[in-house]
């Protein structure tokens, strides 16, 4: 009796799936040209059903029958955004410095500011974010993504990593009366215990992902130094993967780097001194690198304008990346500057040297398949997050701000 009833159960659940697909909302989707993920394609259409693409097609071959049409006229379609490394609980640091972000503005306010970045961020296209860290907001990006999922608000589909991990002592904000004790940017954690329980309760509470601090500005001489040992690493790692959740770790000199990649870290952040070595290493163990070149920016650099020492340090370390074959990541450490302004990371790797094809996939095919979802290719089958933007991104990258269509799982958000 027990086994009838779970097959009727099974049933009935399986018919109720098919009446509701069978009454989706059908679109068919008509741009001039669709960039699939790989490669531009002139002519195709692209239908969506329910929250999922149904079928890709010259537009010649397309059953329209039952479909609301969209004509995209001298448009591009193509896979929505991807922003891998974005922080909404921050604003531009050109308003408010982090320190007196996190120091004097309340859980509230920020919260609030948040809805107008998820917003913003969407509108520009991006229709996924990965948020690394909360920076002294608590779990607060557990709670909008939840807003997000149950349409309270709109936004990018959201994976986050609640507060993320910092080894005692090398965090901030710093400068208050050394006894009193002043609440961190991120959580402290150290050694076999701590860390253990601090990923555990992460993940608990609904990290998608870790992000460890793997180096930071602490210690008595200046630049970043490496925090955790390899070992604590480790431990993370094997920590978050028993649970299924991938590491990200924010480290920029050559020591962190190693020691991230050794201990089984999935992406690497910023990697700021990083050397034709280092990427090599991360290409051998296939850990992605998400370069954050627009991170802290408060302006569109002119053309005019020489580089400062860390800039062109950057350009080397991204050129050495390049050259060493290493998966790409496009992420900007946007919050630093305006959400919403998100795709000038693109038109900056490109600016350093990236094919802007290869920054394309960076943003979409590739994103997918460093971020473990079924997102970044039109083809069948895949989520139906969808943007249309004015003109060719292959011959000019700057028309990726020139978003005129959004969609997000078959919901059209912008038209």
């Amino acid at each position: 009796m027990r086994i009838s009833c779970l097959n009727a159960t099974l049933l009935l659940t399986c018919l109720l799936q098919s009446i509701l697909y069978a009454q989706a909302t059908v679109y068919v989707l008509k741009p001039k040209l669709t960039f699939d993920g790989e490669v531009m394609h002139e002519g195709w259409a692209v239908k969506v059903k329910g929250d999922r693409i149904d079928a890709v097609s010259p537009a010649a071959n397309m059953d329209t029958t039952g479909a609301k049409i969209i004509e995209l006229p001298g448009l591009t379609l193509m896979p929505g955004l991807v922003e891998g490394h974005s922080h909404v609980l921050l604003h531009a640091y050109s308003e408010t410095s982090w320190n007196d972000q996190v120091a004097h503005e309340g859980l509230a306010l920020r919260v609030a500011r948040a809805t107008n970045h998820l917003r913003a961020t969407l509108m520009a296209g991006f229709t996924t974010i990965r948020d690394l860290g909360t920076e002294g907001a608590g779990y607060s990006d557990v709670e909008l993504k939840q807003a997000v999922n149950q349409g309270i608000i709109p936004g990018p589909r959201m994976l986050v990593s609640t507060r993320a991990i910092v080894a005692t002592g090398s965090y901030a904000p710093k400068g208050f009366v050394l006894e009193w004790h002043i609440p961190q940017g991120a959580e402290e954690a150290d050694g076999v215990d701590s860390l253990i329980r601090t990923v555990r309760d992460q993940i608990g509470r609904g990290a998608d992902w870790i992000k460890l601090y793997g180096d930071y500005r602490w210690g008595p001489n200046p630049g970043s130094h490496p925090t955790f040992s390899l070992e604590e690493m480790k431990l993370a790692v094997e920590t978050a993967k028993s649970a299924g959740v991938p590491v990200a770790v924010h480290t920029s000199t050559v020591e962190g780097m190693r020691r991230a990649t050794l201990a089984g870290a999935e992406t690497i952040e910023h990697g700021n001194e990083g050397t034709p070595e280092i990427f090599k290493l991360m290409a051998e163990h296939h850990v992605a690198f998400c370069p954050t070149l627009t991170a802290g920016s408060v302006a569109k650099p002119r053309k005019d304008q020489p580089e400062s020492p860390a800039t062109i340090r950057k350009r080397a370390s991204f050129k050495a990346a390049l050259d060493s074959g290493v998966t790409i990541l496009s992420g900007s450490d946007v919050g630093t500057f305006p959400h919403g302004e998100n795709a000038r990371e693109l038109e900056r790797m490109v600016d350093y040297g990236m094919a802007p094809v290869e920054v394309l996939k960076s943003a979409t095919s590739v994103a997918g398949r460093v971020l473990h979802m079924e997102i970044g290719s039109v083809k069948p089958g895949m989520l139906a997050d969808l943007i249309a933007v004015d003109g060719d991104p292959l011959k000019d990258i700057s028309v990726i701000e020139q978003v005129k269509f959004v969609m997000k799982g078959g919901t059209v958000y912008k038209q």
